[in-house]
């Protein structure tokens, strides 16, 4: 499937388990709240152990007409069929997978740096992942934390140098920062925790789309 990366929805979830809820559980959270946008992401585990799950949220996403997407797993993405797959910076290098996968699935990938964004524009990725923004507990090994004042100099550099791809926003998001972080001309956002951690998970959802969707 053919994406145009500037269509891309402005929310993604990156699925997460915790006390409450399981990974196939947090992908049917996000999708019932209307984020249309997944990210499977099951660190740690092995190709046998993922796609039993994938294979699960993929279903999912599939009746709520939404796109699916696989952290790391690029042969499990070519081999279900998925809409594409997010690359941190020591999973796959991003030309890599797009030798394997051709050009109609979507390849994300993970930056921290003005060279980060660099490399995953000149190896073909279709959009990036930009963070964090703050600490967060869900990521293992974060980067440097970015704060708003680091986005606003690389979305600066981005415009300056006709850095067209898609930026996603990342890491310890919360609706209150989402207005800054638009205005920098981030595409949209990705998040995870702050919709599982929710007493109410529809109305916090509702309120990162009204801080997004306006922009």
């Amino acid at each position: 499937m053919n994406l145009i990366s500037s269509k891309l929805p402005k929310i993604q979830f990156i699925t997460h388990s915790d006390s409450r809820y399981t990974t196939a559980e947090s992908a049917l959270l996000a999708l019932s709240c209307g984020i249309r946008w997944i990210q499977f992401r099951l660190k740690h585990a092995s190709l046998e152990e993922a796609r039993p799950e994938a294979v699960r949220i993929q279903e999912l996403c599939r009746s709520y007409k939404a796109l699916f997407v696989i952290d790391d797993h690029v042969e499990l993405a070519r081999d279900l069929k998925a809409d594409g797959v997010h690359l941190g910076k020591t999973d796959m290098p991003i030309a890599e997978a797009r030798k394997i996968l051709g050009p109609d699935y979507l390849v994300g990938g993970t930056a921290n740096t003005w060279e980060d964004m660099l490399r995953i524009k000149a190896e073909g990725g279709d959009y990036i992942g930009l963070g964090p923004y703050r600490f967060t507990t869900t990521k293992e090994n974060l980067s440097p934390v970015l704060g708003i004042e680091g986005y606003r100099s690389l979305m600066e550099k981005a415009r300056q140098n006709q850095l067209d791809l898609p930026v996603y926003a990342i890491g310890g998001l919360q609706p209150q920062d989402c207005k800054a972080l638009m205005e920098c001309g981030v595409h949209g956002i990705a998040i995870s925790s702050a919709i599982l951690q929710a007493e109410d998970p529809q109305a916090k959802t509702k309120e990162f789309a009204q801080q997004v969707l306006y922009y």
